[in-house]
């Protein structure tokens, strides 16, 4: 009884993706994970897009597990959607399965979708073998905000001159700070240690396998604990993100997209700069990309794909709409434009080093990584397991899921 309810559950899910799929000649069914505010800035987009009364029009569907639907739809081919986002580090996987067609079409039908019109990072995430699998949308990053109120406070505006925060610079306010007043929060630590791998010279992978429990690894995680241990980290389980919209933390590592939750904090005093770093001399952001990509599916028409160029090329020209959600836009000429500098995020894009701090990680098992990364970050920081036997288990962690995925090959 319990295999036969499986088997109707699995025909019912089917048969409800089939239905958000693209089978509809005049209707592009686009698929996003976007399941937060995000996903109103890309409703707007496609309205306004479908207000130019293009042929085909555009259907956007938010899926907050769209990554096992996909997986859903591809196994059984059926309701597969016309277009999707995924992000950067998705691609390798999709195109060693087999499970993306490639631009070559979309890009010819627009020939302004090409690599010198986007962020060189954000294009680049979607080349394979010199083969463009996806079209970006943007680059979203972890970054770190300031209250201009508690630098002056603290004397500490001239960390930002050179636009280099040090873990030192941190580590000079030990002893200076009011009870309750911290330098810097906890928020996304995982991406922050991602951050500092790079800053130091390393990777995550060796030769294709994953470079977890390393000399790096090991040093990305001691230069981070220097700041908890001198007490100047929002204390471990406090939620160090609304400290620092409380003004009681210096620096905030949170994501680009934060900008509008902060600007809405009233008395909030606030700007945004890159993520700490031990050295002056390399700074990074780590980040990923949200691209547009077409998931295999054989019933996608030539003039579905011609639709979907066009809507791709209006993307391009009019994602303006996309920098309110606080994201770097990927298209040059948006984020070239006058418009788009008054938008906080525009510092990233401001400057060719600045473009180049921002790193997306594209190994295949990326995901498994920074899974890995996320669930010890904040034990590793404190100082609460000892951090040998933890990279340890880190590495075992990755390369079983790896043995899983892979069927053990």
């Amino acid at each position: 009884m319990r295999g036969l309810t499986s088997l109707l559950l699995a025909v019912v899910l089917i048969t409800v993706l089939s239905g958000c799929g693209g089978n509809d000649k005049n209707t592009i069914v686009f698929w996003t994970p976007l399941t937060g505010d995000d996903g109103a800035y890309m409703d707007q987009l496609v309205k306004d897009y479908n207000a130019t009364n293009p042929e085909i029009k555009v259907k956007h569907v938010i899926t907050s597990d769209m990554y096992t639907k996909n997986s859903t739809v591809l196994n059984s081919g059926k309701g597969v959607p016309d277009l999707s986002i995924i992000h950067a580090d998705r691609v390798p996987g999709y195109v060693k399965q087999g499970a993306l067609e490639d631009m070559t079409n979309v890009m010819a039908a627009e020939p302004e979708l090409k690599q010198e019109n986007y962020l060189p990072q954000a294009w680049s995430t979607g080349t394979i073998d010199g083969t463009q699998y996806t079209v970006p949308l943007d680059i979203h990053s972890v970054v770190m905000y300031y209250n201009k109120d508690l630098l002056k406070k603290y004397d500490a505006e001239s960390f930002l001159d050179d636009d280099v925060v040090t873990i030192d610079e941190m580590l000079s306010l030990q002893g200076k700070l009011d009870d309750g007043d911290f330098v810097v929060n906890d928020a996304l630590l995982g991406w922050v240690i991602l951050s500092q791998i790079q800053n130091l010279g390393g990777d995550i992978q060796e030769d294709g396998k994953p470079a977890v429990n390393t000399p790096v690894m090991k040093k990305a995680f001691e230069e981070v604990k220097r700041i908890a241990d001198a007490g100047l980290m929002t204390p471990y389980g406090e939620d160090g993100y609304l400290m620092f919209q409380s003004g009681n933390v210096l620096f905030s590592t949170d994501g680009t997209w934060s900008s509008t939750a902060h600007a809405g904090v009233e008395g909030l005093n606030f700007g945004v700069t890159n993520v700490y770093s031990p050295t002056k001399d390399k700074f990074t952001n780590r980040s990923s990309s949200h691209l547009f990509a077409m998931l295999k599916n054989d019933e996608r028409t030539d003039e579905k794909e011609a639709g979907i160029a066009k809507f791709l090329e209006f993307i391009r020209e009019n994602s303006l709409e996309w920098a309110k959600a606080g994201q770097n836009v990927a298209s040059k000429q948006v984020n070239e434009s006058p418009e788009y500098q008054e938008y906080m995020q525009s510092f990233f894009t401001s400057n060719e080093k600045e473009i180049e701090s921002l790193y997306i990680y594209t190994y295949e098992y990326y995901a498994y990584v920074a899974e890995a990364v996320d669930t010890y970050a904040l034990e590793l920081a404190r100082g609460n397991v000892d951090i040998d036997e933890t990279l340890k288990t880190m590495q075992k962690f990755v390369e079983d899921k790896i043995a899983e995925g892979t069927g053990g090959q």
